[in-house]
């Protein structure tokens, strides 16, 4: 036996969220929640069947097996959101070490992108396409033409990364802790040299 088997019993028990989750990937978890809301003695199908079973045969209604699997889903959904917490706090701490990172590559890639584009990309094309212009070459002029809509979507991408680039880094600039300015760093030796 496993926890599909159970799945659509604890579905029509009112509980339809660990109904699913009992039928997916993560249905031993579930499971055990639903041991422990249904006091089966182990957290397998074969207990919480055998406690399903001896509820009702202790006469207990259908409202209060619905009552213990709503707890239990209930109980699913705060470990859920327990899980979701933990996820987004650890994003955030590695969010946050990113933006305080010493590292070169982590502080450079996206003034070079920028840079590249802006300083070898934009002027290689334009000085491309004057050319062609300038002396007439028509199958280059057609291969601009024929190429034109590709060109506007490529240079919108990336010209769109960059635009995310300069608000994200302006962002991280205000929230970022002030940086020590050299008069701090005078300051603070001159004190410590006193002391």
């Amino acid at each position: 036996m496993d926890w599909t088997v159970l799945a659509q019993r604890v579905a029509a028990l009112g509980a339809p969220l660990l109904g699913q989750a009992l039928a997916g990937p993560l249905g031993a978890a579930a499971g055990k929640i639903l041991a422990e809301a249904l006091e089966a003695g182990a957290p397998t199908p074969e207990a919480v069947e055998a406690a399903l079973r001896g509820t009702e045969a202790a006469g207990a209604t259908e409202g209060a097996l619905s009552a213990a699997a709503q707890r239990a889903e209930a109980a699913w959904v705060q470990a859920l959101a327990e899980v979701g917490r933990a996820q987004v706090s650890e994003v955030a701490a590695t969010q946050r070490a990113e933006m305080m990172s010493e590292d070169a590559l982590q502080r450079w890639w996206r003034p070079l992108y920028a840079l590249e584009l802006s300083m070898v990309e934009c002027p290689a094309f334009t000085a491309t396409l004057l050319h062609a212009l300038w002396s007439g070459h028509a199958a280059g002029i057609n291969g601009f033409g024929e190429l034109s809509g590709l060109l506007i979507a490529y240079f919108a991408a990336r010209f769109g990364v960059l635009g995310v680039y300069v608000s994200g880094r302006s962002r991280e600039k205000r929230t970022a802790p002030p940086a020590a300015t050299m008069a701090d760093r005078l300051l603070s030796a001159a004190t410590s040299r006193r002391g």
